[in-house]
């Protein structure tokens, strides 16, 4: 077979191959293997077994409860995270099973449908199935169906389907996936009306901002959003390589080096490739029409790592001198040059194609890069919704993610459902230093460290005593009869003096009631017996728990500890002895502007929104997160993407009444007697003239002064 030239032939020669041969896929491609089948019993018995285990430790009550948890929600935790790893190692050895000409492996390769979750799925193990994020809930007395033992907490009673759908579900695992399944599907129809008003509030609250001539963004008033869009003005449909980068230099530089080869050895140094580098690049100041800082550390940094290789290159042609004897250095080091070198030509044809490439990049004025900018946030929006329903049952993370994390952002939510600080630690190596911060930051109450707390009814002077445990006292560090009496003084809420507080020895202390009144003596002992056990004797009390968590590296090595404190207050843990407050970032972010201020909110804005997209497999250009989070700061206070947001953002009384409450917007404004000038996009639409977006930016005028004059001169005929 012949095919036309062109860049087009692989494709038409795929179209052909499949046209031929076709690409079905069928129930044989779902069939596991013997061996398959075996090592998935091994896999679920070891699962199930560790599972009965935890569950016999926690009926016994030697079940050690995690921080912030009780023991009950700590076995429910545990057995979670063991039948998901379950799941996950069945699905791996499914995937290593397969034939690479497996049609369902080949569609989720190349990214036509699904995923391997779908595959193994399919193949070995459905996986357990999760109602709210946790295990089926008991939807009799103390259990989830008739078929099981009341509290059976067994894998199996709670949901785990151990089937694959090729295998076929059992009736209670069947049941167990609808549960999964319904959620899902309610998740999305909510969530598909959540998304598409939370794209229209996108639009409306950006829709007016545009690149003017002088490289800022300004809405329709002039009003300056950004000085220059996305810190470099380049335009993000543009962008070549990962992470919106103007150009793949490795792409680049291999085509000079194939259309311009070198002649003979006139390859330059380490040294006169930077010299002739640096000269290029002194003369590129962004402020007059050059490349910004960041391409040219791109740039610098990019010619470093061939120089790394040159060098290596170099290293690796050096001959043994014991073995070969005197070697050539010139020779070696021409090779080398030679190998992994670039000739002073090919260095100034690159370089001229890359600052030509970068200028042809650059966003031109009138780009209405706000509606652009919306589109991009609010459409992947979209397919989160659509995720919820595809992977139906699989347990999630207990960290608020996806479209009601996005909703938080943008809504500039006041109190969100999950804050977490993320704690850097200053001896990040240590664990047992990790775990002495934990202790400071880390909630205690006296019901926690209290062995005792009784009333003593005695006819001259009844009080309350206040026993405490000396093995959890020491286990949390720093807490002593002292401390408690310091902290009982302390609360608002108790209002106890010194005299009433009496410290008996380390472990021990008495407390006197205030009241003079014998007949409610009684009442107000009761009444402290019951407000001391929730009493805070150590710790931030907005701080629900901390845990130690070890960090790791991309290849799965461990890098260091920090700690993930749940909760609010984020100055107290940054003046907390041993955290490095420099690299300690909370994800709350109206807590981040009150505490550091409203440019740390915004970076907070556009690295919270990238987290959430990216733990979705969405990878947005930071430059849209940019405009957001800028224009949601930009008036010196956090303003959510909401009615009363966009209120305090725009003057127009026409595109505030096009978004929500037109006839009050309508009302007032006629009431107070305001103008609209008629500039934004939605004003424009309304009263049917040109938007100044897009080509609408600039005027074409007539100059009349250079126009002659027009003199009448009657014709002859007529007269």
């Amino acid at each position: 077979m012949r095919l036309g030239l062109g860049w087009w032939r692989p494709s038409r020669f795929n179209a052909r191959f499949i046209g031929n041969h076709g690409f079905s896929i069928g129930v044989d491609d779902v069939q596991p293997g013997e061996s398959l089948n075996q090592k998935k019993k091994i896999t679920i018995d070891e699962g199930y077994e560790k599972c009965h285990e935890l569950i016999a430790l926690y009926s016994k009550g030697d079940l050690i409860p995690q921080p912030g948890c009780n023991r009950a929600q700590t076995l429910e935790s545990q057995i979670s995270c063991l039948l998901n790893k379950l799941r996950e190692t069945a699905g791996d050895d499914c995937m290593s099973t397969l034939h690479w000409r497996n049609s369902p492996l080949i569609m989720s390769q190349c990214g036509s449908k699904g995923s391997p979750i779908n595959i193994s799925q399919m193949v070995v193990c459905v996986g357990q199935q999760s109602v709210g994020g946790r295990r089926a809930p008991n939807g009799f007395i103390d259990r989830t169906l008739p078929h099981f033992p009341i509290n059976s907490k067994t894998p199996a009673a709670k949901g785990f389907v151990a089937n694959s759908f090729y295998t076929g579900l059992t009736a209670t695992e069947f049941f167990f996936h609808t549960m999964g399944g319904r959620e899902g599907l309610v998740d999305t129809a909510v969530k598909t009306a959540e998304t598409g008003y939370m794209s229209r509030r996108l639009m409306k609250g950006l829709e007016d901002l545009s690149v003017f001539y002088d490289q800022t963004v300004r809405n329709a008033s002039g009003g300056i959003v950004q000085f220059v869009y996305g810190d470099d003005g380049m335009d993000p449909v543009k962008m070549e390589g990962k992470g919106g980068r103007p150009l793949n230099l490795d792409q680049l530089f291999m085509k000079v080096m194939a259309t311009c080869p070198q002649r003979g050895h006139d390859t330059l140094s380490p040294e006169l490739i930077l010299q002739m580098l640096n000269d290029k690049l002194s003369g590129q100041d962004a402020s007059s029409g050059g490349c910004s800082d960041k391409f040219k550390e791109m740039l610098r940094k990019f010619f470093e790592d061939r120089i790394k290789m040159l060098r290596s290159t170099w290293r690796a042609l050096q001959l043994d001198e014991d073995r070969v004897g005197k070697r050539d250095s010139s020779i070696e080091e021409r090779v080398a040059a030679d190998i992994s070198g670039i000739s002073a030509k090919q260095l100034q044809v690159f370089l001229d194609t890359c600052l030509s490439r970068y200028h042809s990049k650059i966003i031109e004025a009138g780009a209405s890069i706000g509606a652009i900018g919306a589109q991009s946030i609010g459409e992947p929006g979209t397919q989160m919704t659509l995720k919820t329903f595809h992977f139906a049952g699989v347990a999630s993370m207990n960290v608020t993610l996806g479209v009601p994390r996005i909703k938080e952002i943008i809504n500039a939510v006041k109190k969100i459902s999950t804050p977490i600080i993320t704690t850097e630690l200053l001896s990040e190596q240590d664990e047992l230093f990790a775990a002495k911060v934990k202790c400071s930051i880390e909630k205690v109450v006296l019901g926690e460290v209290a062995a005792a707390i009784k009333i003593v009814l005695r006819s001259n002077q009844p009080h309350l005593v206040v026993e405490l445990d000396m093995q959890r006292t020491e286990r949390y560090m720093g807490i002593s009869s002292d401390t408690v009496q310091l902290s009982i003084l302390n609360d608002p809420k108790i209002k106890l003096k010194s005299e009433h507080v009496r410290v008996i020895d380390e472990t021990k202390l008495r407390i006197y009631p205030t009241g003079t009144d014998k007949s409610k003596l009684q009442l107000e002992l009761h009444n402290l017996k019951s407000m001391l056990p929730k009493l805070i004797v150590k710790g931030i009390s907005t701080v629900e728990r901390a845990v130690v968590n070890p960090v790791l590296r991309r290849d799965g090595t461990f890098d260091r500890y920090n700690l993930l404190v749940e909760g609010t207050n984020l100055l107290k843990v940054l003046g907390t002895p041993g955290v490095d407050a420099k690299r300690t970032k909370s994800n709350h972010i109206l807590e981040v502007n009150k505490t550091l201020g409203i440019e740390a909110a915004r970076r907070s804005i556009i690295d919270e929104i990238r987290y959430t997209f990216e733990n979705n497999n969405m990878m947005i250009d930071l430059r849209h997160m940019m405009l957001l989070a800028d224009l949601m700061t930009y008036k010196g206070e956090i303003l959510g993407i909401t009615a009363g947001g966009i209120a305090k953002m725009k003057s127009s009384v026409l595109m505030l009444s096009s978004f929500e409450r037109a006839s009050e917007h309508l009302f007032n404004a006629s009431y107070a007697g305001r103008e609209d000038q008629i500039e934004g996009v939605s004003e424009c639409i309304i009263m049917g003239i040109p938007k100044q977006l897009g080509t609408g930016i600039l005027k074409v005028r007539q100059r009349l002064q250079d126009l002659p004059e027009f003199k009448y001169q009657p014709d002859p005929i007529l007269l």
